[in-house]
């Protein structure tokens, strides 16, 4: 076997046979003839057979050999080796997700290197970085660290928000970078998380990343290799293993998935700067909370729309809420000012959110004064002369946003700056601007059109529908 790092031989690989697809052998009982060590081992064979010219790497996953019992094991130990002599140019990967103390980390790393023989393993970071340190050791061996999984549930982890308004599995992703070694680490980054995944390459231009979930469960092949692929091409693999082991011919399976991902490099990379990030992320939220509709509704200012936001639907959708809430506070960080003052009723669970990532205070002005109780204008604790930060959901002609202001003014509030999620582009940001208001947006309608219909949640006749509505209505 060579001693070249793994990474370069899982280039040479890519470049050898024009791939990226990893083909995961995972021997479910129900893709066996019987449930036993043989028939796994017969069903990998059949496999490798089947996809030996178009793998970029082979992928076993131990669970399915380890839970055949000794026989089992000595089985994923026979494919790995029938693999290197078969195949010698082809590496292999053991998904074994394993992240332990440094004592049973030399075990594992001993247990997958030396008695498997396997090139790269899929580790688990939760225990700290020093869990990689004994699979490191081994110049010519890689290592892919588990950042954003398929399964939904790891989202109660991987996406907690950390101090640094980051989610838990942008920080993996960034002390992986921190690392510097992406010549020996890489990265398993769902199918199903594509915005995320290309804010992910954006974040580490070198690493290779790991993706599951294409296939079976759904991924979007086309926006991950084009979000995430390289500028040389290289820097994924996208694996798939249950479609291929259900379909009737896996060899013509594993035959069109190959060519769709090398269509999708032939393409223009997906659009990476911070922006363009920000507002596909945005557009995915708002997205799946159905905040988005189309057909015929009348706005506020008495204007008929062919495109309905409703914003208020983010309060059933507390993931999305947070998301939308975490990015408005981006915005807000470099801001002076004391208090959010946020426009009932879409704005509220929203600015609330924003205040609590923030810790500074909300305030809201009153639809209509009370003529009982405080009889107040504005709700909150402030003084006069504080700075507020005006937020809204949504921005149309800026009327709203007048009457509000107004009210904020009445109790010696004063506002410099106007935050919206989205900008219909009908005249409120020249309008608030002309009065001397700065005025910032996470989305305009016409990029939120966009991403809609780069998601496929939006059919181009139906954009162009309200392209031209737009252009019409000014």
């Amino acid at each position: 076997m060579s001693v070249e790092a793994f990474f370069k031989r899982l280039a040479a690989r890519a470049q050898a046979v024009n791939s990226l697809l990893c083909v995961g052998l995972d021997p479910h009982p129900s893709h066996l003839s019987a449930p036993t060590a043989e028939a796994a081992r017969a069903f990998c064979v059949r496999l490798i057979e089947a996809t030996h010219d178009l793998a970029c790497a082979f992928k076993p996953n131990s669970a399915f050999f380890e839970a055949l019992g000794a026989e089992g094991y000595a089985v994923l130990r026979d494919v790995i080796a029938y693999i290197h002599q078969r195949l010698p140019d082809v590496p292999v990967i053991l998904d074994a997700k394993r992240g332990d103390v440094t004592s049973s980390a030399v075990a594992y790393a001993e247990a997958a290197f030396t008695y498997l023989q396997a090139d790269a393993i899929t580790l688990n970071p939760y225990m700290g970085y020093d869990v990689l340190a004994p699979f490191l050791a081994r110049p010519e061996k890689g290592v892919f660290v588990l950042c954003r999984t398929t399964n939904p549930e790891a989202r109660a982890v991987q996406e907690l928000v950390t101090d640094s308004f980051q989610p838990l599995w942008e920080v993996i992703a960034a002390q992986v970078k921190a690392l510097n070694q992406p010549e020996r680490i890489g990265l398993v980054v769902s199918a199903l998380h594509s915005a995320d995944l290309t804010y992910l390459r954006r974040m580490d231009s070198e690493s290779w990343l790991l993706i599951p979930g294409v296939g079976a469960q759904g991924g979007d092949l086309e926006s991950c290799v084009r979000g995430g692929v390289r500028a040389d091409g290289l820097g994924l693999l996208i694996n798939a293993s249950r479609s291929l082991a259900q379909a009737a011919d896996p060899r013509a399976e594993a035959l069109r998935l190959r060519d769709a991902i090398n269509a999708a490099r032939g393409e223009p990379q997906i659009a990476s700067t911070p922006q363009d990030i920000l507002r596909r992320r945005v557009a995915l939220a708002l997205h799946e909370a159905g905040c988005v509709r189309f057909g015929q509704f009348k706005l506020k200012s008495g204007v008929q729309s062919p495109i309905y936001l409703d914003l208020r639907r983010l309060i059933a959708f507390p993931r999305a809420l947070r998301d939308i809430s975490l990015w408005l506070a981006e915005l807000l960080k470099p801001l002076n000012f004391q208090h959010i003052a946020a426009i009932p009723y879409a704005a509220l669970p929203i600015g609330i959110t924003v205040g609590q990532l923030l810790q500074r205070s909300v305030v809201y002005p009153r639809r209509e004064v009370k003529e009982y109780g405080t009889g107040a204008a504005v709700e909150g604790a402030f003084a006069p002369g504080d700075v507020a930060v005006l937020l809204d959901d949504l921005a149309t002609t800026g009327e709203s946003k007048f009457e509000a202001l107004a009210r904020l003014e009445s109790v010696g509030l004063r506002v410099r700056d106007i935050v919206v999620v989205v900008d219909r582009e009908q005249g409120a940001r020249a309008a608030l601007e002309a009065r001397g208001y700065r005025f910032q947006a996470l989305i305009v309608l016409s990029e939120l059109l966009e991403e809609l219909e780069r998601l496929g949640a939006l059919a181009p006749e139906r954009r162009a529908e309200v392209e031209a509505w737009l252009r019409r209505s000014g």
